[in-house]
């Protein structure tokens, strides 16, 4: 069960639990054909209800997902960030992940949600090792990955697209 008292606020946003009430907001992201050009097409309406949908199911089961991404000056939705359980060459690893509404990229929001992400793993929930999957030519989410410590580990076919797997542990995290 997720443990909302965990989840990080940051200099300028807060990460809570989506709600289904949330869905055009985070289609407006994902609708986006540019702000989805590293996913195999951008959402339909129902995909990102979906979206919500398999994360609320994540928080019952695994007590963590991807999370709301909010600023904190308005309250609006700015993306989604969180740790997710993922499949990689027959290991169940921690994914940190985020997407972030196009209008806001280049302010280092995901940077700084991935970081409190990175922390929140490797703090209270006592994570020994934390992976991001990005797709080689994404090359402001593979910056992202290295300025949060992570290191291209290897390559994979995930979701039948080759991506990078950045990969660290807490001895990784800049200092």
């Amino acid at each position: 069960m997720l443990d909302e008292d965990i989840l990080p606020v940051t200099q300028r946003m807060r990460l809570r639990p989506f709600r289904l009430e949330d869905t055009d907001a985070l289609w407006a992201i994902q609708g986006d054909a540019e702000t989805m050009r590293w996913y195999p097409h951008a959402f339909s309406r129902e995909e990102s209800e979906m979206w919500i949908r398999r994360n609320l199911e994540r928080y019952e089961r695994d007590g963590y997902g991807h999370w709301a991404a909010v600023l904190q000056e308005d309250g609006r939705l700015a993306g989604s960030c969180g740790l997710i359980d993922q499949l990689v060459d027959g290991v169940t690893e921690i994914e940190a992940g985020w997407i972030f509404d196009r209008a806001l990229w280049n302010r280092g929001l995901a940077t700084e949600a991935g970081g409190a992400c990175r922390d929140l793993a490797f703090g209270p929930m006592g994570r020994s090792r934390l992976i991001s999957l990005v797709r080689p030519e994404n090359v402001a989410s593979c910056r992202v990955a290295e300025k949060l410590g992570m290191t291209v580990e290897k390559e994979t076919m995930h979701a039948d697209l080759r991506h990078f797997v950045y990969a660290m542990t807490p001895d990784d995290v800049p200092g």
